[in-house]
């Protein structure tokens, strides 16, 4: 699960890279680039849900398990 966790955010920290690549590259037509900087944002965006429900259902079939901090009792 661990791989897993990392290789998705890896995937999401080169698609906002990319995002940045398009946002500063000189082009004649700024619709294109436009467009292609909102793609590869939507992109960040779907792969952060994906693994934000991976991660639940992990949690839920018990593969992973929260530790949480220690409840202090006063």
């Amino acid at each position: 699960m661990k791989y897993l966790v990392v290789l998705a955010f890896i995937a999401i920290v080169a698609s906002l890279a990319s995002a940045l690549f398009f946002m500063m590259r000189n082009g004649r037509n700024d619709k294109s680039k436009g467009g292609h900087m909102a793609k590869a944002l939507a992109v960040r965006v779907g792969l952060s849900i994906v693994l934000f429900v991976c991660i639940l259902v992990a949690w839920k079939l018990g593969y992973i398990q929260p530790t949480g901090l220690p409840a202090v009792s006063k």
